[in-house]
């Protein structure tokens, strides 16, 4: 397993994520604890991007909990009808929002946080078991560039799920 990531010096977020991905993949291959892998992807996008935090929120009963995350202290427990991750969870497509004080019902875990990119996390089965959830102490700095790599990254998630299940 590698200790660290190879990443290109450059703010260009494509070749970052084009640089990133791979290396993820590789990290998580032959660990079959989802929390461990969770907690080193959570770890390699902060550190791939410097974003404020990033987290998964784990689908428990009828709530979304905590998992593992980067950053400072988060909200524990959220509703699936509340903010952006349980509008993500309900809806069960990405969010993009430039402006968290804009969203309506935003949960405010840190006052810090001025967007956020949520993404849904899928079993075999198309029901939604997590969301992806990485917030920006800037206003407006997510994009497609971020959707689509994100999404990339969630693949991989999605595939250490179906390994599991088999």
């Amino acid at each position: 397993m590698a200790e660290t990531l190879s990443l290109p010096t450059t703010t260009d977020r494509r070749l970052i994520y084009e640089s990133l991905i791979p290396q993820i993949a590789v990290l998580v291959e032959g660990e079959t604890d989802l929390i461990a892998n969770l907690a080193n992807i959570v770890a390699a996008i902060r550190e791939g991007f410097g974003f404020f935090w990033v987290g998964f929120y784990l689908k428990k009963d009828n709530q979304l909990v905590l998992g593992p995350f980067q950053g400072p202290i988060a909200c524990t427990r959220i509703n699936f009808t509340m903010g952006v991750c349980g509008a993500c969870y309900s809806r069960q497509e990405i969010i993009v929002v430039p402006d968290v004080e804009l969203f309506p019902g935003h949960i405010a875990c840190s006052s810090a946080s001025k967007s956020e990119i949520v993404l849904p996390v899928f079993t075999p089965r198309g029901e939604v078991t997590m969301v992806l959830d990485v917030d920006s102490d800037q206003l407006n700095d997510f994009s497609e560039t971020d959707a689509g790599g994100l999404r990339e990254v969630i693949k991989i998630v999605e595939r250490l799920i179906a390994n599991a299940a088999v």
